[in-house]
């Protein structure tokens, strides 16, 4: 009798360590899937950042500001003449 109790909780504990199995599995590739998706976001992310620098970097440069206040603010560079020096 208690021969057949051991084997029916040793088949119990096979069966459920093989349900806990299948759970593990599961889970892992649910996260697997997960993961995958993150780092193809981090990419396109990492992709436009370098973009947007980039198109930063050409708004910021001094030719640009220089021909941009010139055509559509209407600034100059002051002439020798109009320079005044103001001493304490």
């Amino acid at each position: 009798m208690t021969l057949r109790i051991v084997l029916a909780l040793v088949v119990l504990a096979d069966v459920l360590s093989a349900i806990g199995i299948v759970f593990a599995r599961h889970e892992h590739r649910q996260l697997f899937i997960e993961l995958t998706r993150l780092e193809k976001a981090r990419d396109e992310l990492n992709i436009e950042f370098g973009r947007l620098q980039l198109e930063q970097a050409t708004w910021a440069e001094s030719n640009r500001i220089d021909q941009v206040a010139r055509t559509r603010l209407g600034m100059a560079f002051p002439e020798t003449r109009d320079i005044v020096v103001v001493r304490p």
